[in-house]
């Protein structure tokens, strides 16, 4: 099936790629036979375009995505009816890895986004999607948060101003309290690094990324809305090797402590009420 992606929608195969290239391993660390399959019916040069990548690349591509699922299952283990907002969801299939049977699952992205993945992916009646911007705030009036609600935002961010991340995280936590918010994170250096050796090795350059934050500013992110009352790191299971062993670590390091990318979650409080 034909794909015609580009810019940062087009990211969305380049992670599907490398979540297909992790779980064809022998010692995999994802099970995702869905992005196998995925990767082998798509009409797209995956390898001639994206390469290997550089070293340990797939593993931290997947190491980061078990964070993802660890943090969605741990919320739907406290609120199983609960909803999942995924924005800029693009070919990602957590769905199939997490459900548990009882979650309804939002997906928010571009239209042409969108159009692809109802073509590639079945839709169940648990599975609604939206079409538009992520920081175009319409889709909210989808979202009954009665169950509990959790917004993950994979692989996005940083691609957007810095401005419409404090926006759109300002506008989650006012409108829904006693929600959670998982989001990735990557410092400047790494989105320049991860721009260098991509361009290197295989010719395909990521597009830019304008909104980068260490590690040791995350705490300020507490500071967009009064209720976001907490923000914690969420950490991966080990991989392999060395840099499988570093990366649940990273803060023990000196160098990486306050440098380090990072799946953070923000929760929110409802302080009309304990104001009450």
């Amino acid at each position: 099936m034909k794909v015609d992606l580009a810019g940062v929608p087009e990211t969305a195969l380049w992670t599907l790629y490398h979540r297909a290239l992790e779980a064809r391993r022998p010692d995999a660390l994802l099970d995702d036979p869905m992005a196998i399959e995925l990767v082998d019916r798509i009409d797209y040069p995956f390898g001639e375009r994206f390469g290997a990548g550089f070293p340990a690349q797939t593993q931290l591509l997947a190491l980061r995505v078990r964070a993802f699922d660890v943090a969605i299952r741990s919320f739907l283990r406290d609120r199983p009816q609960g909803t999942v907002v995924a924005l800029g969801e693009g070919l990602e299939t957590q769905f199939w890895r997490v459900d548990n049977g009882h979650v309804t699952w939002l997906t928010v992205d571009l239209p042409g986004s969108i159009e692809i993945r109802r073509r590639l992916l079945p839709m169940g009646a648990r599975q609604v999607t939206h079409a538009g911007s992520a920081v175009d705030t319409s889709w909210m009036e989808k979202v009954g948060s009665a169950d509990g609600m959790l917004v993950t935002a994979q692989g996005l961010l940083m691609y957007l101003a810095e401005t419409d991340v404090t926006r759109l995280i300002a506008a989650l936590a006012q409108r829904f309290p006693g929600g959670q918010m998982v989001l990735d994170t990557v410092p400047a250096w790494m989105a320049k690094a991860v721009s260098r050796a991509s361009a290197t090795a295989t010719g395909y350059r990521p597009p830019p990324m304008p909104w980068t934050i260490d590690s040791s500013a995350w705490t300020s992110l507490g500071e967009i809305h009064p209720n976001i009352v907490d923000v914690t790191e969420v950490t991966s299971p080990p991989g392999r090797g060395i840099v499988g062993w570093m990366s649940p670590r990273m803060n023990r390091f000196p160098v990486l402590r306050h440098h380090r990318p990072g799946v953070v979650r923000l929760t929110f409080g409802d302080l009309s009420r304990s104001q009450r």
